[in-house]
């Protein structure tokens, strides 16, 4: 897992590393990983790239949410 973190998320480069930030930021990133992989997508970069084209719609529709 945290190798698809590092590799298509840049978390080993992120900036947040004070308090609770980091284990905060990484339990969200598998979120999406996870919601990712249950939605279909074998390639998370792709499923990523997929969700970012309507950013305001498409991650709703992801998680079930209208």
């Amino acid at each position: 897992m945290h190798h698809v973190r590092d590799t298509t998320f840049g978390e080993d480069a992120s900036k947040i590393r004070t308090g609770h930030g980091p284990a905060n930021m990484a339990t969200l990133r598998s979120f999406a990983i996870s919601t990712l992989r249950t939605a279909g997508h074998h390639s998370i970069a792709a499923g990523v790239r997929e969700a970012s084209y309507t950013p305001f719609t498409r991650p709703l529709d992801l998680i079930g949410l209208p």
